[in-house]
């Protein structure tokens, strides 16, 4: 029994955002299915894709709730190196990354110091 218990706290337990982006296009916005099936229709779903599907579906409302979920997003290693690969294809600086994706100068700066000390 507690080798089940160790087993199922071991799992990683997210939620299926593809389901939950399915149901709300659905239910509320089934004009914008047609933006949003691409990403739909890929086997797994990274935080960069979340992201845009919620834009896509939600568009940005307002600055001030904009900047509030801003700092309740996360990202893990493989996100932040797609956006920095992100950064290299386009040539973007520092600052027109972290104004296209909404996050602030030092985060970007702060993961590519991060990035590099990874991989050497």
């Amino acid at each position: 029994m507690k080798n089940k218990i160790q087993i199922m706290i071991s799992k990683k337990t997210t939620p299926n955002y593809k389901q939950i982006y399915t149901d709300i296009i659905k239910t509320k916005f089934p004009e914008k299915k047609e933006k949003c099936i691409s990403l739909l229709n890929k086997a797994d779903l990274s935080q960069i894709d979340i992201i845009e599907l919620n834009n896509i579906i939600f568009e940005k409302k307002d600055k001030e709730i904009e900047k509030f979920n801003q700092r309740l997003r996360s990202y893990d290693l493989v996100s932040i190196q797609k956006i920095l690969d992100y950064q290299k294809k386009y040539k973007y600086s520092n600052s027109q990354l972290a104004y296209h994706f909404g996050l602030s100068r030092n985060t970007v700066t702060k993961w590519k110091k991060m990035i590099s000390k990874h991989h050497v």
